[in-house]
């Protein structure tokens, strides 16, 4: 028989979580597609301004760029600490993007964590943004996308949270169980560990979440169980550029 007979095992890839972006030099794979996650309020709001019809999101660090593309006649949506920028249009509540408000628009975005974690990633393969909304959506694509996969928790100021490490340990999950994927990383471990804890009462789960308690303060919680609702939509937001766009339009 002409050739080597033998059939090559599939190579399976990597997943990773990175909890804090004050970590993420240590896992940094510019081969790697990048989702992030900042459950709590960011990147499920980019999702519902997708489902909602959004055309595209500009993500943005810092206040002063935010407010100068205002003064360009951008409607932009800025938070910090949870609290609306006095020059914005509105926060990011997931409510905030309904269709009547975002359908067709391109939005500046700037938030307290998610935002910075996105530009933070842009030198990646693919910047995917996750949330427990689009859980399912995303993990199909990722599995179809064959990269490695690093998860980057925005966390809050560069510290741990808890609501962006359950959600990573959910993706890992369906990762590694689709049988495409493996992990030698500790910090995936045990965010699936803490994702196997909290995955049948996630809403009470996240009682113990730090944020949880600063948006109840703020009263800006009406969003808890939206934002724990897996798979109420199929839209998968990816940098292109410095815009995020529909996965069906990259």
């Amino acid at each position: 028989m002409k050739g080597n007979s033998k059939m090559q095992e599939p190579v399976n890839k990597k997943v990773e979580v990175c909890y804090s972006p004050a970590l993420y030099q240590y896992h940094r794979n510019d081969d790697a597609i990048v989702v992030v996650s900042d459950i709590l309020r960011a990147t499920t709001a980019i999702c519902a301004a997708f489902e909602n019809g959004v055309r595209d999101l500009i993500p943005v660090g810092g206040v002063e760029e935010a407010r100068e593309w205002k003064r360009k006649g951008y409607l932009v949506a800025a938070e910090r600490d949870g609290i609306v920028l006095d020059f914005a249009d509105f926060g990011n509540s997931p409510f905030n993007f309904r269709p009547d408000r975002v359908d067709g628009q391109t939005i500046v975005y700037s938030t307290t964590n998610g935002t910075q974690a996105i530009m933070m990633a842009s030198q990646a393969r693919h910047v995917a943004i996750g949330a427990f909304v689009n859980l399912s959506a995303l993990a199909g694509w990722l599995v179809s996308a064959g990269c490695d996969v690093l998860v980057l928790c925005a966390g809050w100021k560069n510290r741990y949270n808890l609501e962006d490490s359950v959600f990573a340990g959910a993706l890992a999950d369906k990762l590694i169980e689709s049988g495409n994927f493996t992990t030698d990383c500790d910090a995936t471990v045990a965010a699936r560990e803490l994702w196997h804890l909290a995955r049948y009462d996630l809403v009470g789960y996240m009682e113990k979440a730090a944020h949880r308690h600063r948006l109840r303060i703020l009263g800006l919680d009406d969003v808890l169980e939206y934002c724990h609702t897996p798979d109420s939509t199929d839209v998968v937001p990816l940098l292109k550029g410095n815009r995020l766009v529909s996965h069906l339009n990259y």
